[in-house]
């Protein structure tokens, strides 16, 4: 005895939700980017991922990116290539990348809208 669907319906005049971008990069991460990948013609670009550590639960991975892999997420914007790993991809959904230059530091900073907690440090965070 095979199943049969009972319904299928239009709904008209529901709002669309509009869909994130997987990554957003400020002008400065994209100038430090270039800056970083000067001369090192065997990378594609940079590779973002998360990993299990810290007292939250999850900290980001940075580093140079020679291929993309199946699964992996690419993100192009201004001549910038930055490849998000496969296991990174829901955890990074809308974040914007910026590079913060400071007296005392200079890294990269991503604002994520999907955290819901970090350690006192910064170092770490949760989903």
């Amino acid at each position: 005895m095979s199943k049969k669907i009972r319904a299928v319906r239009a709904i008209k005049g529901r709002k669309i939700l509009p869909t994130r971008a997987a990554l957003v990069l400020t002008p400065a991460a994209v100038t430090r980017i270039k800056e970083i990948l000067v001369g090192k013609n065997e990378y594609i670009g940079l590779k973002i991922g998360v990993r299990q550590r810290g007292c939250n639960g999850l900290s980001y991975t940075l580093d140079y990116a020679v291929k993309k892999d199946a699964m992996d997420e690419e993100v192009v914007q201004d001549g910038v290539r930055v490849i998000i790993d496969k296991k990174a991809q829901l955890t990074l959904l809308g974040t914007e990348m910026d590079y913060v230059n400071t007296t005392l530091s200079s890294e990269f900073v991503f604002n994520n809208p999907n955290i819901k907690g970090t350690c006192g440090c910064g170092e770490s965070f949760s989903i």
